[in-house]
């Protein structure tokens, strides 16, 4: 099977359907000829004559009714069995094997059909005949050659099948008449089959193109609807393959977090006792291994948070210097330890934006620089451009190709890192960088050349003038005398992170207590805890919002509370999030752990 086929194929169902649909206009046809022909026949004409005013009678000739109801029977016994062969072919279908034997098949009736209608001429045109039975003769067949133009066209063979044997036997009688005009009425049927095989070719070719464009759109429309569920199943597969990824990050960042937690406390606590010389170097140098390891794990948090859409940015003013000071001081070492330059200039501008999420992205965005370049340095500067201020990062590093430009911003996606070497990031800087200024609906823009560096900018509001940047929180040294003596309930399902947090507390002077779910916080009849720390995940199903409610329900007061957490899957994010608990992210670094504890027990000791 080939397009010639299909469209040949077209063009044959439209063809045996229009005949199919021709029985009640050749019943008609037929009936009037046989009707008004039988009318005149033998009738008697008057005509005046116009030089002596006399009236003289012409008899025409009578017609053999005989051979024209012979006619009319054979003509409707013709028709009929030509629509109900159509009719059975559309309706069963036929092959494209099937095709040459029914175009032969009509051709056979068609030609049939021709000659019964060349054949009325033999039969009503006689010599002395009225011009109008003529006429009407005339019109008839012009009126069927016409009509057979648009209807058979598709298929020429039986165009020429049926208009071939009727214009020809009905020319050829008027051929063998005598008289001039006869003969000349016999010659333009002739013409007139010519001219009309014209037209119908002319159409046929157009109907032709018409139906293979049709299919043509056809297949197009096929290959798109294709196209578009292959699309459709591999975003599927991509949409599949994220959330797998995210589950297998969730997973594998809680197992991760709960030792790190674990250890970091530990740490705080040893640090917190008499050391010998020696081994404060090696305290040094694992603490310094523990936050490394809490800084790659609260990378992946950001991620998490980002794809969870949890961030809420709370929009306030910002001294944008003070924030670029604090940057300086926390990574310039880095950029010292590989022998580069950073400068920052000094900015007097207020922003108005959510000042941790501009830090985190700035911070991002300069260890990224820091990251990749080896030569020459890093620069920090501010453009005012109009109610914006351009916060811009300047490194002389290895620069980015423009194909790669938008590829660096997808997660985990590192240019000239194939090793994955652990120092180089996990690749997820500039995907955090991208998603939070998506948060903030700030723009984050890109210029680079190979070889030349590249400069990050970051489109932040400017503050509406009297506004004042917030103040920051001070940081209260350690100990404090608001936790000592405080009694501390500590809900957690890991041993190791309960004993951490328990050694940790008791350095504070805490009176801390650790449970490992609920059932056995409620055991402890006789301790009053004055806040409550709780981890998220817990065994058997709970969690800890469910645990600190009915924990508060059995004190009968609202006990302080705070929810740890090591989940970063986006749905259980969501979940703490909207459990109006303060919460934290394992690893916590201690001193985070001591100032949200110190500020909760604050907090409730002004409001009693």
């Amino acid at each position: 099977m080939n397009d010639d086929d299909q469209i040949y194929a077209a063009q044959l169902k439209l063809v045996i359907g229009g005949i199919g649909q021709s029985l009640p206009i050749g019943f008609l046809l037929a009936t009037l000829l046989v009707v008004v022909f039988n009318v005149t026949s033998g009738a008697q004409h008057t005509f005046v004559s116009e030089a002596t005013g006399e009236k003289i009678r012409v008899l025409a000739p009578s017609i053999n009714n005989a051979w024209l109801a012979f006619w009319y029977v054979i003509t409707l016994v013709c028709r009929i069995t030509m629509v109900v062969y159509c009719r059975r072919t559309l309706k069963y279908g036929f092959s494209f094997e099937q095709m040459p034997r029914i175009t032969g098949q009509l051709a056979v009736g068609k030609a049939l059909e021709g000659v019964i209608w060349g054949c009325l001429g033999w039969i009503v045109v006689q010599e002395g005949s009225s011009p109008a039975s003529t006429a009407m003769l005339l019109g008839t067949m012009a009126a069927i050659s016409s009509n057979a133009v648009p209807l058979l066209s598709p298929v020429q063979l039986l165009f020429i099948a049926l208009i071939m044997p009727m214009l020809l036997v009905t020319g050829s009688r008027f051929l063998v008449m005598d008289g001039l005009m006869y003969q000349a009425m016999g010659a333009c049927c002739m013409i007139y089959v010519l001219s009309q095989y014209g037209q119908a070719k002319l159409i046929g070719r157009g109907l032709k193109e018409s139906i293979r464009l049709r299919f043509e759109n056809l297949d197009l429309i096929k290959r798109l609807e294709v196209e578009k569920q292959t699309a459709n199943d591999e975003r599927e597969r991509a949409e599949q393959a994220n959330q797998a990824k995210s589950r297998f990050l969730a997973a594998a960042s809680h197992d991760l977090r709960q030792p790190v937690h674990a250890m970091g406390f530990f740490l705080e606590a040893l640090s917190s006792g008499p050391l010998a010389p020696s081994q404060k170097p090696v305290l040094d140098h694992a603490k310094a291994a523990s936050v490394a390891s809490r800084e790659m794990l609260d990378t992946l948090l950001d991620f998490s948070r980002i794809e969870a859409g949890v961030i809420r940015p709370t929009l306030s003013s910002h001294c944008v210097q003070k924030m670029l000071h604090k940057l300086e001081e926390e990574l310039a070492p880095q950029a010292d330890a590989k022998g580069l330059l950073y400068r920052s200039r000094d900015c007097r501008a207020v922003v108005l934006t959510d000042g941790a999420l501009l830090e985190l992205i700035l911070r991002n965005v300069i260890s990224n620089a820091i990251r990749y370049t080896e030569r020459g340095g890093i620069l920090i500067g501010c453009r005012q451009r109009g109610e914006r201020l351009s916060i811009e990062v300047f490194d002389t590093g290895v620069g980015i190709a423009q194909h790669q430009q938008r590829e660096i911003f997808r997660e985990f996606h590192q240019l000239g890192n194939p090793e994955r070497d652990r120092r180089k990031g996990l690749g997820l800087g500039l995907a955090i960088a991208d998603g939070l200024c998506r948060s903030l609906d700030i723009p984050l823009t890109l210029s680079s050349k190979p070889g030349r560096g590249s400069v990050f900018r970051v489109s932040v509001p400017l503050s509406a003038e009297g506004e004042r940047p917030a103040a920051l929180q001070p940081w209260h040294a350690l100990p404090s005398p608001i936790l000592a003596g405080r009694q501390v309930l500590v809900v957690d399902d890991d041993e190791t992170v309960r004993l951490a947090m328990l050694t940790l507390l008791e350095t504070w002077g805490c009176l801390a207590m650790a449970v490992e779910g609920l059932q056995e916080a409620l055991a402890l009849r006789e301790f009053q805890p004055d806040a409550i720390v709780s981890d998220y995940r817990l065994r058997d199903g709970q969690n800890g919002a469910e645990v600190i409610r009915h924990l508060r329900n059995h004190y009968g007061r609202s006990v302080p509370a705070l929810l740890i957490t090591g989940d970063t899957a986006p749905e259980r994010l969501r979940e703490a999030l909207n459990s109006d608990v303060a919460l934290l992210h394992k690893p916590v670094a201690p001193r985070e752990f001591w100032a949200t504890l110190n500020a909760m027990l604050s907090d409730a000791s002004l409001t009693h």
